[in-house]
């Protein structure tokens, strides 16, 4: 974690403690009262209820009895459980839940020291790229001298209780977190990057193959740390309704374990198969649990001995956790939400990723060239007026994973705008030497959409060939503001950095060299027909294409005469009198070998369709052919500001 931590509103728990400590007072929270203004954004909704610190509730408080465990609380009367499921989580990775909880031990009660405690609770949250503290009071809400929400099973134990208020407290209520998503509060909890998967949709219920690549999937998310929690949609269905197997619909249950387990001899006569797929979850309420094939009293149990359980870590340690098949979890749940904890660290014996993070915002202006607020794909007149992300691939190719966030808008609930707003993003492979914004799509090829999603964050995982990409987020819908964050990791470093000017600045040193005159994009799709160069028949040819003094070279296609290049370049040309030369190139080890080129005038009339142009041999427009043809589109024009 970074040691630079902000402090939302400024509050600094050393300094307030210290205070309490020398005026012999118990903390009271200016910033979230204990009064209504802090249970409800809606005036409507209020009820009876007492605050009552920790103390008053029991005889022996503590923030922790005997550690942390996923089964340490319940979720109370708030429609919340999206948020407990992620505590449940967390619960299950000491390292993560230290940084939420900072120096716990030094926050614990003390019974030998009283005089020591002021009653006031630091944590600290993700929020929007960095980590922030929240301070609060002891003071919780009660009705008839019970925790109304976030409670422990164990009566003296606080820690969620205290986690869930400041939680609240950043949501500008406790009603704000009436509704949500796991992977909303596992981001908050960890800085991991979120993915939303509709199991519907893939159909991962009838597709045994696409069911399996999920499985592995998530057992490596699992093993290195991340976070899967799992709910029932609920269209057609009350919220909350029970399933005939036991399944509560629209409530978010956390996944604890994971296994793909090896049969014995004994075992596969029982079950007729040599391997098991289980997944085991947790219902944040304790209790309601599936009722399907190895549910706590069905069949299947009673074929395994308590030894085979254990050796097979088939274990349930609690109430409210469970067992299923993995078939039976992907035909009963319809929404997954996994939280990736990405490895960016050196020293790992697991995959690293080079991690680029910008901060930016949709925002309306009414000059299109400022505008940066102009909706999805669809809105094909505005499209471009969004902000633009430029990186590079370096490698053959390379996986890509994207997290595109918007901030966090429950703290406008009492405005009545705090739902999430649908975002989503592009990705175009555009000219390699691009270095300005795009202003219309011509030769550039579209080779990534993410979903659109009214969710906080949106992700894309997408193997990309070696180039230069424009990632362009988006609002769905032109014109709607809001911040947020891009999070890029690539295998080796990807130089993100967001695209501001449309063309070449104009400087003093212009005036001496000259500004350019006209701007050219061109795009080589293939050759065929080549001269062979080796005994096999085949060449290992490449394009080299140039113009004034720029010249930009494609990739090597080996072993073929027919090669498909796909090279886009884009230049800005001061003598428009010169010509764009591109030229075929063999690859050899001592010395390459030129098998011809192709000489352009490259003006503004020519045609923009793509052109099946003859190879000829070195000199003007007359000199002699040579074997092959390449094929090729050029865009010219005098507006700088048009491609």
């Amino acid at each position: 974690m970074s040691s630079s931590v902000q402090l939302f509103r400024d509050q600094r728990y050393h300094e307030l403690k210290g205070q309490c400590l020398h005026q012999g007072i118990l903390f009271e929270d200016p910033e979230f009262p204990a009064s209504d203004e802090s249970l409800y954004y809606d005036s409507a909704a209020k009820g009876k209820v007492e605050w009552k610190r920790p103390k008053d509730l029991c005889e022996d408080p503590h923030l922790l009895v005997d550690g942390m465990s996923s089964h340490d609380f319940h979720q109370g009367k708030l429609g919340n459980c999206w948020f407990v499921a992620a505590c449940s989580c967390l619960a299950l990775r000491k390292s993560l839940w230290q940084q939420v909880i900072p120096d716990y031990n030094e926050q614990e009660w003390d019974p030998k020291k009283p005089r020591k405690y002021a009653g006031i609770f630091r944590f600290r949250f993700w929020r929007f790229g960095e980590w922030t503290e929240v301070v609060v009071d002891d003071l919780l809400p009660t009705e008839n001298g019970r925790l109304i929400y976030c409670h422990s099973n164990v009566r003296n134990e606080f820690w969620s209780a205290l986690l869930e208020k400041a939680y609240a407290k950043l949501a500008g209520s406790y009603q704000a977190l009436d509704g949500g998503c796991a992977a909303e509060a596992l981001v908050d909890f960890t800085g991991a990057v979120a993915e939303s998967i509709n199991l519907e949709e893939g159909k991962y219920g009838e597709v045994i193959s696409e069911q399996m690549k999920l499985f592995e999937d998530l057992m490596k998310v699992h093993k290195r740390g991340g976070f899967i929690s799992c709910s029932i949609s609920s269209p057609g269905r009350p919220s909350e309704a029970e399933t005939a197997m036991g399944l509560i619909v629209g409530h978010a249950y956390s996944v604890t374990a994971i296994r793909k387990l090896r049969l014995g001899e004994s075992l596969v006569l029982s079950f007729q198969a040599e391997k098991l797929f289980m997944i085991r979850l947790r219902n944040p309420w304790g209790k309601k649990e599936w009722h399907g094939a190895w549910s706590d009293s069905s069949e299947e149990w009673k074929k395994v001995s308590d030894s085979e359980r254990k050796n097979l870590g088939l274990t349930v340690e609690n109430d409210g956790e469970f067992w299923m098949t993995f078939e039976d979890w992907c035909k009963n749940f319809t929404d997954v939400d996994i939280c990736r904890t990405v490895n960016t660290s050196c020293f790992s014996l697991h995959k690293t990723w080079e991690k680029e993070m910008m901060y930016g915002a949709w925002a309306k202006h009414p000059e299109p060239l400022l505008n940066r607020s102009g909706g999805c794909f669809d809105n094909r007149d505005t499209f471009l007026q969004n902000p633009q992300y430029l990186f590079d691939v370096k490698k053959a190719q390379d996986k890509v994973l994207v997290s595109l966030q918007q901030e966090d808008r429950r703290k406008y609930k009492k405005e009545g705008k705090g739902d999430n707003i649908t975002i989503g993003f592009e990705i175009f492979k555009v000219e390699d030497n691009r270095r300005y914004r795009l202003h219309k799509l011509t030769v550039q090829e579209r080779v990534a959409t993410s979903p659109y999603s009214n969710t906080r964050s949106v992700f894309l995982r997408r193997t990309l060939q070696q180039g230069r990409y424009v990632l362009v987020p988006t609002t769905y819908i032109p014109g709607v503001p809001t911040k947020f964050i891009l999070r890029l990791y690539t295998d080796v470093p990807s130089k993100l950095r967001e695209l501001k000017a449309d063309r070449p600045k104009m400087t003093c040193w212009s005036l001496l060299c000259g500004y350019p005159r006209r701007v050219t994009q061109i795009k080589v799709h293939s050759a065929e027909g080549l001269q062979k160069q080796d005994r096999s028949g085949g060449a290992d040819p490449y394009v080299l294409i140039k113009c004034e003094n720029q010249s930009r070279r494609s990739a090597v296609q080996h072993d073929t005469t027919s090669p498909v290049f796909n090279t886009q370049v884009i230049f800005y040309r001061k003598d428009i009198d010169s010509p764009v030369t591109i030229q075929v190139w063999n690859s050899n080890l001592l010395r390459d070998q030129f098998l011809g080129q192709a000489v352009l005038a490259a003006s503004p009339g020519e045609p923009r369709e793509q052109q099946r142009l003859k190879l000829r041999g070195r000199g003007g427009g007359e000199a002699a052919e040579v074997p092959g043809h390449i094929s090729v589109t050029v865009l010219c024009s005098d507006d700088l500001g048009e491609l």
